[in-house]
């Protein structure tokens, strides 16, 4: 009982000092403020990177193999004079690949481009424009919110229809049914059959609901499709992937004619490496972070210890009259730890709201997301900082001798 009367007293002297030195507590925390800032900041962008990056996986499709040009891999071994002298993918592959493969359940060509859209004399600029075989509904997983996709027959004979993204159906349709209306895609016309269910930003940065599908062969026909080809292979399982993923490379050496000692002339790449570059971007960003929170919390935690220092010399006095009249030495020490912790605690509020607007203005042009762990976590952080650093001029305050504490002035 005693001891929960002392930490209720404790608090209320250390609320009344930090009161009577409002400015000086104020600057106190400043170090505190910049370190709470960051670390929350490198929080919400990371959770906000995890959340974006899921989402886009989910996107790309985890049970997907992309057979292309280059290889999703970076850094100093990167041979991109050898990828870039590669022979180009081309779109027949994708029937080949479908009639030689026993594990794929459906394969699609894909290319693209930048556009602009018009409907009368609205325009959207910017839009990634899509050239895919009619099976790309089953590789990529597409739904649609509304319409259908197009047919085999629809993409053999040529047809000029169009799958359009949610956003350029907001854009361009306001206060019209899109399904039916004729479109001009760089001049030629495309009828809208199908729209797009909304899914956000890919990372955060491409928009995927700013796209427009065409048949494949319509594609080739009106902007050619010699260069950026891809092929898209679906498995109905993880474990098919991986067996699928050897088959894959023979079926393409097959088909590009390779010799047995020749090395591959494509790249057959998956969501694993991409998850892979990833996560040692995450963990770059995770380290340098953790450095600079450290360093801030680090010059923080130094201010508070050295004016707690000034508030136990100043407050001598006050310290041997409460043992005088029986105040034990961990009720001194509780009382100090409690007014640095709450100093530390009271940057961490503002280091937490300025996190909050912060994470407001990345949101504008990339991804950010702040829960309730990622404020807890301040919180814990300040209130470690508060007992290590106060600790020692709390343990001064405390073994002080009562009779010398009260000689002071």
């Amino acid at each position: 009982m005693r001891f929960l009367f002392s930490i209720y007293e404790g608090l209320k002297i250390a609320l009344w000092a930090i009161w009577q030195n409002k400015i000086r507590a104020f600057l106190t925390t400043f170090g505190i403020v910049i370190g709470i800032l960051s670390v929350t900041t490198m929080a919400t962008v990371i959770d906000g990177i995890d959340r974006s990056f899921q989402s886009s996986m989910d996107m790309l499709g985890k049970d997907v193999l992309y057979v292309q040009k280059w290889p999703w891999s970076f850094g100093p071994n990167y041979k991109w004079w050898e990828y870039r002298n590669r022979r180009e993918m081309k779109a027949e592959y994708a029937e080949q690949v479908d009639e030689y493969s026993q594990l794929a359940s459906s394969v699609s060509a894909l290319t693209g481009r930048n556009s602009t859209v018009r409907y009368k004399d609205d325009y959207l600029s910017g839009v990634e424009l899509r050239g895919v075989n009619y099976s790309y509904a089953e590789t990529s997983s597409l739904n649609l919110d509304d319409g259908r996709f197009f047919t085999e027959e629809e993409e053999r004979l040529l047809r000029n229809v169009c799958i359009i993204g949610a956003n350029i159906a907001d854009e361009l349709f306001p206060y019209s049914y899109p399904i039916g209306k004729e479109i001009k895609v760089q001049g030629q016309k495309f009828e809208v059959i199908g729209i797009m269910e909304k899914r956000g930003k890919f990372l955060g940065l491409q928009d995927m609901d700013n796209q427009l599908i065409i048949p494949f062969s319509t594609y080739e026909k009106f902007y050619g499709a010699r260069y950026n080809v891809s092929l898209m292979v679906k498995y109905d399982n993880a474990a098919l992937l991986e067996e699928g993923q050897y088959e894959l490379e023979g079926v393409m050496r097959r088909i590009r004619g390779l010799d047995p000692m020749e090395d591959n002339d494509f790249a057959v790449n998956k969501m694993e490496l991409f998850e892979q570059q990833y996560k040692s971007m995450t963990g770059a960003i995770y380290a340098v972070g953790i450095f600079l929170t450290a360093l801030a919390l680090f010059v923080g935690g130094i201010g508070v210890m050295n004016i707690m220092f000034v508030s136990v010399k100043e407050r001598t006095k006050e310290i041997g009259i409460r043992k005088a009249i029986g105040a034990k030495s961990y009720e001194i020490l509780t009382q100090f730890l409690i007014e640095a912790v709450i100093v530390c605690s009271l940057g961490g509020v503002v280091g937490v709201v300025l996190s909050l607007g912060a994470a407001e203005l990345i949101n504008q042009v990339f991804v950010a997301h702040m829960d309730w762990g990622t404020v807890i976590q301040a919180f814990l952080i300040c209130a470690l900082t508060g007992v290590t650093f106060g600790f020692m001029p709390a343990w001064k305050a405390a073994k002080a001798d009562p009779i010398s504490s009260l000689r002071y002035d």
